[in-house]
Formats: structure tokens, C-alpha cells, sequence
């Protein structure tokens, strides 16, 4: 319900992987129940089912891109919105049992996503062992915990939560790499503004219409809203047809936000509205780019309704 602080938490799994990692950094889901989905159709259905309050799923790698499955979800089905985002960085490790020394390693298991983003270090410290894939980060270790590999790419908590010993840290090849969940929730009133917002949307162009792409970014470019990631996906109609994916600087319930929709709604085949929240790692407002604050939005509609009341200027 909206106002309600969600309680029931589902997030993709299994167990021991960055997405539980990065659910409970949210105090709520630390004390509400957390369970895993076997996939990110399988988390947000539980939400529109109602048998879970929020549901977080990745929704973008630094390294590895936005992650297709759960955008294509956002935009199909029945409507959900983005209520948090989190921002963790991602620090693999290489865990075994205790005992197993780094030299005795001959098989890894590993996503193949960990595996790709640690291929310089593997290549370098266990060049002869075997990359093993699993289908996720928690099954890795799972897989190592069991004896049937000797060791495991994995998130922290997976080593933790399965009694690895962990025999390297940050092993990935590029340091700084992070991975961006959405918390999803069902529609309702967005949270209030807090100053550094973001909006994301998903926009279906007029393809029948000439520069319909460069409509959709004038709306925005000329109300001040900086866009700050545009992805394209297939709507799956035919070639040719997409839906693009636009996060926007700002919130729903300020003037620039809310004429920017109001003008993508004029030009554009569809627009689904996923959510204004907060931006990760915000510390302090933002300030809007001159002419576009609230306030002057208020001024100019004052000064045309004095106009049209033959008021004069």
C-alpha cells in the first residue's frame, strides 16, 4: 500500500549473491523477509502477485552493461515502478575450503559473467585450472562449499554464507566496477523529492513520424532535464521497432519533470512512466540549471496568464 514501508522483499538468487548483498543494505529489508527468485520474471511477478512488497533485480553492470531481462520486464506487463536504487561495488573473490591451497587449485566454478570479469587475474594466478560454469555467483560457491570444485569466484557474502575460505580478494580485472539494482515496487505516490532524483522512463517512438528520436530528446533538452542513459531494446514486434530506456535528472513532481512528460506524451506512440526515486550515493541537492527551477516555472505561467487576461506584461 502506498505510504507503507514494504516488509516482504524477494530478490533474484539464489542466496549468497550481490543482489542479496545489495538488498540488505536497505534497513528495511535487514528486518523485513528476504527470498530469493529463481529469476528476475519470477521476482517481479511475485510483486504484481502480491506476495512480496518490493523486489530487487540488476538492472546494469559497469563492465557488463544494462542487464535486457529485466528492462524487457519493466516495460511489458502489468505496470511497476522503481522506488530505490542501489549501487554496490562489485568485489569477487576467490573462495575454497579450508585447507585448499592455491597451487592445488585445478577447477573453478564460476558465472560466466565473474569468470569474464576475472579472466586477467585466473589467467595469472591459476592458469591451469578449469573454469567450471554455473548459473550464479551463490551456485559457485554452493559448488565449491560441496566439494565439487576446488574453488569459487563469488560475492563476499557467498563465501561467508557457505564457510569458504577466502584466498584472494578483488580479483577482478577492473577495480572500480559497480552493479546498479532497481527496487521494484507496484504503482503508487512517488516519494517526495529529495533534490537529486532520478525518473526512469520507457519511451515508444512514432516510427512512422521523421526525427521522432531527436522530438523525444528536445522535450527534454528544452525544459533543462539532463538525460543521463538512453538503452534500446526490441519491442519484439518486428525489425526495426524499439523501446528505448531514458533515465532523466529529476523528479515527477517537479515543473520541468512534469512538462517534459506532458510533451513526450504529445510526440511519442507511448511513454510508461517507471518510477522518480532517489539517486544512489546522493549526499546533497542538486540545483536545477537556471530557468528551470519550480519557481521559474511558476513565474512564466504567471506572466502568460496575465497576458491572456489583457493584463499586459
Amino acid at each position: 500500500m502506498p505510504g507503507v514501508p514494504p516488509t516482504r522483499f524477494v530478490f533474484l538468487g539464489p542466496e549468497g549473491t550481490f543482489a542479496e548483498q545489495a538488498l540488505r543494505t536497505i534497513p528495511a529489508a535487514e528486518h523485513g523477509s528476504r527470498t530469493p527468485a529463481r529469476s528476475v520474471p519470477e521476482a517481479l511477478d511475485a510483486v504484481r502477485a502480491g506476495d512480496a512488497d518490493a523486489a530487487l533485480v540488476p538492472l546494469e553492470n559497469s563492465i557488463g552493461g544494462s542487464v535486457g531481462v529485466t528492462l524487457d520486464e519493466l516495460a511489458d506487463g502489468e505496470p511497476l515502478v522503481i522506488t530505490r536504487e542501489v549501487v554496490i561495488p562489485v568485489q569477487f573473490v576467490l573462495g575454497a575450503r579450508t585447507g585448499t591451497p592455491l597451487a592445488g587449485i585445478r577447477s573453478v566454478a564460476a558465472h560466466p559473467q565473474a569468470s569474464a570479469q576475472c579472466r586477467r587475474w585466473l589467467r595469472e594466478n591459476v592458469p591451469g585450472a578449469a573454469v567450471i560454469d554455473v548459473l550464479s555467483n551463490g551456485a559457485a560457491a554452493q559448488a565449491a562449499a560441496a566439494g565439487e570444485h576446488d574453488a569459487a569466484i563469488c560475492a563476499p557474502i557467498g563465501a561467508e554464507r557457505t564457510r569458504l575460505t577466502v584466498l584472494a580478494k578483488d580479483i577482478a580485472d577492473h577495480a572500480d566496477a559497480v552493479t546498479r539494482f532497481a527496487l521494484v515496487s507496484r504503482p503508487g505516490p512517488p516519494l517526495a523529492p529529495t533534490g537529486d532524483d532520478l525518473t526512469t522512463l520507457a519511451v515508444y517512438i512514432a516510427h512512422d513520424r521523421v526525427g521522432a528520436l531527436l522530438a523525444v530528446l528536445t522535450e527534454l533538452a528544452v525544459r533543462g532535464v539532463n538525460l543521463t542513459r538512453i538503452e534500446s531494446r526490441p519491442t519484439g514486434e518486428r525489425l526495426g521497432r524499439y523501446v528505448f530506456f531514458l533515465d532523466c535528472s529529476g523528479h515527477v513532481a517537479e515543473a520541468r519533470m512534469g512538462e517534459a512528460l506532458q510533451g513526450l506524451r504529445r510526440v511519442c506512440a507511448d511513454v510508461r512512466f517507471l518510477g522518480s526515486y532517489p539517486r544512489a550515493g546522493a549526499d546533497r541537492p542538486t540545483p536545477a540549471p537556471t530557468g528551470t527551477a519550480d519557481a521559474d516555472f511558476a513565474d512564466a505561467a504567471s506572466w502568460l496568464a496575465r497576458i491572456r487576461a489583457g493584463e499586459g506584461l
